[in-house]
């Protein structure tokens, strides 16, 4: 969901990046992402996401004895074992409060050192960014068992794609929540996880697609290199809230485009589970992933919402990339199981005011969020 208390903050660093970022080459410096020393990315929400150790663990058990029932029969459902090891996933990056369970339900069975993750670019008009992928040069990122480093496989990527696919942009990684809600919980499974981040800002279909080929490439010769079994030792991970609805509180937007009475919400969650069911479930394909974003950006200006996704560009680049690295690898054809969907508002909120976490946005009729957990084995 669109924090928009500490959106404006954001607004004005991003306004203030705007003025002063110079023009010029991508930046691929090699002392910049050769320097040892730990520079760690601060967090951005200490309120909706966990930053603490007993603030995750606390809220894993409550997810447990709260939805311990439910999830066990999505597991039951899917004949989902421990063993099992998704190569791709795509999971929320709302307040822990609203999208609680989705986030074990996807990321328990997450059990590589090393995950890349695509996060959204929400604030990446204001800074001018697009048509590239955005990686950052940290060495560390803030997580709840201490700092959660960045994988030397960013390296190995990044001399490996053309100067004119990417941009390591800290400035952007540095205000984006996408990646950062991902952290506690993969850090809470595995404490030894490393991660890379690339955010995904506005660009067209035929962009992802010469983007995503080249980073499968790079991934596959990576994965090679150090002998990385891809789903057990490195994974992919989507980041991505589905529709952002209603009329309220969307700054001067209304995305309440069937109505915000019951009819209406009824309305929007048939059409998330079509998009769900068209593009994300089942066998990966190129035309499903096409679908995706015919489904979520307008056609004319790929730029412009046509149903509010926040991921849609980080779903189709990220299903693109696992696409074409299951081709370089010649790996077992990847098929999505749709989990489960729910929104802010179908269920009750996971209590977590007193661990001095909470919302920035209140849920209702008139401005709600969507959440869809799919996973690729």
């Amino acid at each position: 969901m669109k924090r928009l208390l500490f959106g404006i903050l954001i607004t004005f660093q991003a306004l203030v990046y705007g003025q002063t970022r110079k023009t010029g080459p991508n930046i691929r410096s090699t002392a910049q992402l050769a320097d040892t020393s730990v520079r760690i990315r601060k967090l951005v929400d200490t309120v909706g996401f966990a930053h603490l150790k007993d603030q995750i663990e606390n809220l894993a058990q409550r997810i447990d004895a709260d939805q311990g029932v439910h999830l066990a029969d999505i597991r039951k459902r899917f004949d989902i074992s421990g063993a099992d090891a998704w190569r791709l996933a795509i999971a929320p990056h709302d307040d822990y409060t609203y999208a609680g369970y989705m986030y074990p339900l996807v990321l328990k069975n997450m059990p590589a050192k090393t995950v890349i993750i695509f996060g959204v670019a929400h604030k990446a008009a204001q800074m001018h960014l697009e048509n590239k992928l955005i990686f950052d040069s940290y060495t560390h990122w803030s997580g709840p068992y201490g700092p959660v480093k960045v994988s030397s496989v960013r390296e190995d990527i990044l001399k490996e794609l053309p100067a004119d696919t990417y941009e390591v942009n800290d400035s952007m990684q540095s205000i984006e929540h996408s990646v950062e809600a991902e952290l506690p919980w993969l850090q809470y499974y595995n404490h030894d996880v490393e991660i890379i981040s690339i955010l995904v800002p506005p660009m067209s279909f035929e962009r992802m697609k010469e983007l995503a080929q080249p980073l499968a490439r790079a991934l596959a010769k990576a994965f090679k290199k150090r002998d990385l079994e891809w789903g057990i030792e490195a994974s992919l991970l989507i980041s991505t809230d589905a529709v952002h609805y209603g009329d309220e509180g969307w700054g001067d937007k209304n995305y309440a485009f069937l109505g915000t009475d019951s009819i209406g919400y009824k309305q929007a969650i048939d059409t998330e589970h079509t998009i769900i069911q068209n593009c994300l479930a089942g066998d990966l394909k190129l035309e499903k992933i096409k679908r995706f974003t015919q489904y979520t950006v307008q056609q004319t200006d790929f730029h412009v919402y046509k149903w509010t996704w926040c991921g849609r560009y980080s779903v189709p680049v990220g299903m693109l990339t696992a696409l074409y690295l299951q081709d370089a690898k010649t790996a077992v054809p990847l098929s999505g199981l749709a989990l489960d969907y729910c929104t802010s508002i179908d269920h009750p909120s996971e209590k977590v005011d007193d661990l001095k976490m909470g919302v920035l946005a209140k849920a209702s009729l008139n401005h709600w969020v969507g959440y869809a957990s799919v996973v690729f084995r």
